[in-house]
């Protein structure tokens, strides 16, 4: 194609291969034997807890060749079980050599019952206290009870075996503009300092990057498609702050930015500034390293397990956040656009899914605005697009042929926003088959977006809403409806989420994905994805004056694929939403278009 650019964010080549899986693992298996236990425990994580890893901390991928974004390997002498969740039990097979490395379905099997049927006469399992929580090993250790296996920590013994691990990384730091975040540092540590304060704490130790770069309003670039820096801090109850990290990430402007109560420390300080604390300190139970809690354990520092001060903060967005990222939604919803009035003049046979994403990455890099992708974009079809988190390399890259659906999940970095958007695409005549399953989504999701509920509920409450049309059907997906998203931060962001497993009350300024799909496996894949505000929502002429209500606001103004949808499928509140969402994407999105663009866009929002 001669209009795609030949330099993407994106990679397409293949980061591990299954051989190199095997000799890895005897090698591990030596280790083992020379510190004298039975087995050894690999997370898919780093210290901090991140879903996003540096390649010094890619252990999981580079002993099985499995790349996905979650899972864990148990190494005994015999076994090596790699557990996965339902994302990924297609793309687990195909990485990892299973003659050495066996997939097991997680949750189904957990790893308490794993390896009492696996070390049945006892034994003792080490695993990297830095890279575990004192929630995840107790929940083994529970489920371990009254058999003769201990948990135990050591140093990472896998690190011992890989002679080319990569140094940490040293990304620069910038400065996040105040009137973007809608409060300064300054402000932001003073509010968290009285919560501590008022709990009776007198220092929260925080170790996700993520908190820390809102806190502090700034951005990193240590990790690709997340703008956050590696680093650790303590927060006092008197608003200073101690902060750890490496000082080549800091130019004399962000050290400008942080002089007011910002103590600089390197990061090999962090453990002995631990052991000096005074408490109570605070500690998020569900993502502070074991290794942290042991350290203020050893000292006699009391500790009160809390959440993170930052998260609800942060996942509740200023005013001034919510109008940076519409801005940066409706820039984006210009691009995606763009790129589909390409797509649509591409005949089928005539490009590759390297195509669509180098295609997609160019026009959102025209808008002159684009720092990183989000994450890197899915472009699956056929077969591929049953894989809900397929990642397309040189080796899998694949041309779209007539009848395929591309499910197209992809999303950018811009300073004032991150956006996340799916649109399943038909190429050429789609089938009856996929029609009727891609309506049964798209009603899920107009579902989703219709919700009203009472104050209070969360995630777990709302899932079922976008399922129900597929439940009817006999069908179903396997991953959470939704996720939470951060602004101009990390694209999965905690604690909201659309999930059976969320307990997090929904609160107004909380961003999240909107994304039910469905997969049938060998074939082919649809998820329709918008990103959803939580708001007030406006009082009815019959509703209780007392009961607070809210629903969500869409982000993404993006037309969904006129050509998959069964008219005659729909309801009449659920064509009307449709027509209405298209209505407004030709009104905000129109204007910014080229005459070619907007010539598309009409005929792709034309009412149902």
């Amino acid at each position: 194609m001669t209009d795609l650019p030949d330099t993407v964010f994106q990679s397409f080549t293949e980061t591990s291969s299954p051989e190199q899986g095997p000799p890895r693992l005897k090698l591990l298996r030596a280790e083992l034997e020379r510190e004298g236990v039975d087995g050894f425990m690999i997370p898919r994580a780093d210290a901090h807890q991140g879903e996003y890893v540096a390649p010094g901390d890619e252990r999981l991928a580079w002993l099985t060749g499995f790349t996905g974004s979650a899972g864990f390997c148990i190494v005994l002498q015999d076994i090596a079980g790699v557990f996965v969740d339902g994302r990924y039990r297609g793309q687990v097979r195909a990485q990892v050599d299973t003659d050495h490395f066996t997939p097991v379905d997680w949750p189904d099997t957990r790893p308490a019952g794993w390896l009492k049927t696996h070390l049945p006469n006892g034994g003792t399992v080490a695993y990297d206290p830095w890279l575990y929580t004192p929630e995840q090993i107790a929940a083994i250790e529970e489920g371990l009870k009254g058999k003769q296996i201990t948990l135990t920590p050591t140093e990472n013994l896998l690190d011992r075996t890989w002679p080319d691990r990569p140094a940490p990384p040293t990304g620069a730091v910038r400065v996040y503009p105040d009137d973007l975040a809608g409060k300064s540092h300054a402000d932001k540590r003073r509010e968290l300092a009285a919560t501590l304060r008022a709990d009776g704490h007198r220092a929260a130790i925080l170790t996700l990057p993520d908190s820390i770069a809102w806190l502090l309003n700034i951005r990193g670039s240590d990790i690709p498609r997340n703008p956050i820096p590696h680093a650790f801090a303590i927060l006092h109850d008197d608003a200073k702050f101690d902060l750890y990290i490496d000082p080549a990430k800091l130019d004399d402007a962000v050290r400008a930015h942080l002089a007011e109560d910002i103590r600089l420390a390197l990061p090999q300080d962090f453990e002995p500034a631990i052991s000096a604390l005074s408490g109570p300190v605070r500690l998020d139970h569900g993502s502070v390293p074991l290794r942290i809690v042991t350290l203020l354990e050893d000292a006699g520092t009391d500790i009160a397990y809390a959440g993170d001060p930052c998260i609800l903060p942060k996942a509740c967005k200023t005013d001034a956040e919510i109008a940076a990222t519409t801005k940066a939604h409706l820039r984006d919803a210009a691009a995606m656009c763009t790129f589909l009035a390409w797509f649509d003049a591409q005949a089928p046979g005539t490009i590759t899914e390297i195509d669509v994403v180098k295609k997609l990455e160019a026009c959102r890099r025209d808008t002159g605005a684009l720092l990183d992708i989000s994450f890197d974009t899915i472009a699956g079809s056929g077969p591929h697009g049953a894989l809900p988190h397929y990642r397309v390399s040189e080796a899998t890259d694949r041309t779209l042929q007539d009848g395929d659906l591309l499910v197209l999940d992809s999303g950018g970095q811009y300073q004032d926003g991150t956006t996340d958007i799916t649109r399943t695409l038909a190429v050429g005549t789609p089938g009856d088959t996929e029609r009727a399953a891609f309506t049964r989504v798209l009603q899920g999701m107009i579902a989703m977006s219709r919700a009203r509920w009472p104050k209070g509920l969360s995630g777990r409450d709302l899932d079922a809403i976008a399922r129900m049309p597929l439940w009817q059907a006999g069908q179903d997906y396997d991953h959470g409806t939704g996720h939470g998203v951060g602004v101009h931060l990390c694209v999965h962001e905690g604690p909201q989420r659309l999930s059976r497993a969320s307990t997090e009350p929904l609160r107004p300024g909380m961003i999240l994905s909107n994304e039910p799909g469905y997969y049938s496996e060998g074939a082919f894949g649809i998820r329709i994805e918008n990103l959803v505000v939580v708001t007030l929502a406006p009082a009815l002429p019959d509703g209780d004056d007392t009961r607070q209500m809210l629903h969500f606001t869409t982000l993404n103004y993006v037309p969904i694929d006129r050509r998959l949808i069964d008219a005659a499928a729909l309801s009449d509140p659920e064509r009307d939403w449709l027509n209405a969402y298209h209505a407004t994407c030709r009104d905000r999105i129109g204007p910014r278009l080229d005459d070619a663009s907007r010539d598309w866009l009409t005929g792709a929002t034309a009412p149902l």
